[in-house]
């Protein structure tokens, strides 16, 4: 599947990939990452919290976002590292002040873009895409709370709430665990990506049969994709169980530890919804699995007309 074209990027991202792409030697990515680094605010110590904390990075690094007057999402980032602080500084000043869909619309491919394979080890390669992943999330909560008509315009932490997933999502893997991707199209090609949520391929028929088998799935990954089955009538369905690539959180295979699953379908029911209503729908039908051990969902949901497109 071919890259995220640059124009569906936000504005000040797009500019920042052509900006890379013009510097052809690694040496000159790497040193333009570390000004990049050198310039960015600090962020407050009141914000250097766990719930703002990125996970699998090499380096300590800290995500907020807000919404400004006109409900874009702004971003603020720091590390203890230079290098680190830059391939945050790269998401802040390329996200913000953009719309939450506009935020979530961006596919992690876009860093392959960047063409900072060779001046980035795997593992910081993996720790930027898991900054991009907790922004995406961030954004997706602010959307919520700004739904629910809270009036609140700050932390992305949610409250308590009526009862409905929006104010339960904090469950979903405050540590960044959670993927929130765009339409479907975010295979990575050229990096490794922990928890990548298409297994490189994108919501293709490989492996995303209708009436998928049950086969290697628990009690909550049967759960999961029966609901999803008797409420969305997929048209083709794939859950999968990572909980064994999370073994820190306690998430084992096939145990009463599944608590990180990929979820991709393809389904009517999401005609004429936008990516943040179709995710919504998803985190309301699993509310149960959410308020009772479930820490992180990726999701990909297209249309019959989206995958016949693509």
């Amino acid at each position: 599947m071919s890259l995220q074209p640059i124009e569906e990027l936000p504005p000040k991202l797009q500019e920042i990939v052509k900006l890379f792409q013009s510097v052809q030697e690694p040496k000159a990515k790497y040193e333009q990452l570390l000004f990049y680094g050198k310039n960015l605010k600090p962020l407050d110590s009141e914000f250097k919290t766990r719930e703002n904390k990125v996970e699998g990075c090499v380096s300590q690094v800290w995500v907020r976002a807000y919404l400004d007057l006109e409900k874009n999402v702004v971003f603020e980032a720091d590390s203890d590292s230079v290098l680190t602080k830059g391939l945050a500084a790269l998401l802040v000043q390329g996200l913000s002040g953009r719309p939450v869909e506009e935020v979530l619309r961006v596919s992690p491919d876009f860093a392959v873009l960047l063409g900072l394979q060779q001046s980035l080890t795997p593992s910081r390669n993996n720790g930027f895409l898991n900054m991009l992943k907790l922004m995406q999330k961030k954004a997706l909560e602010l959307y919520m709370e700004a739904e629910k008509g809270s009036g609140i315009v700050g932390s992305s932490k949610l409250g308590g709430g009526n009862g409905e997933v929006e104010g339960k999502i904090e469950s979903l893997g405050s540590n960044g665990d959670v993927g929130v991707e765009s339409s479907g199209d975010n295979s990575v090609k050229g990096l490794s990506f922990d928890a990548k949520i298409d297994g490189g391929e994108g919501l293709g028929l490989e492996g995303s049969e209708k009436g998928s088998s049950l086969e290697g799935l628990g009690s909550r990954g049967k759960r999961i994709r029966e609901k999803l089955e008797r409420e969305l009538s997929p048209i083709e369905l794939a859950v999968e169980d990572i909980s064994y690539q999370h073994a820190g959180h306690g998430g084992v295979r096939g145990s009463d530890g599944e608590t990180h699953f990929n979820v991709k379908l393809v389904s009517k029911e999401f005609e004429g919804k936008s990516l943040v209503k179709r995710h919504r729908l998803i985190y309301n039908l699993l509310q149960d699995e959410l308020q009772s051990g479930l820490h992180a969902l990726s999701i990909v949901a297209k249309t019959p007309d989206e995958v016949d497109g693509s």
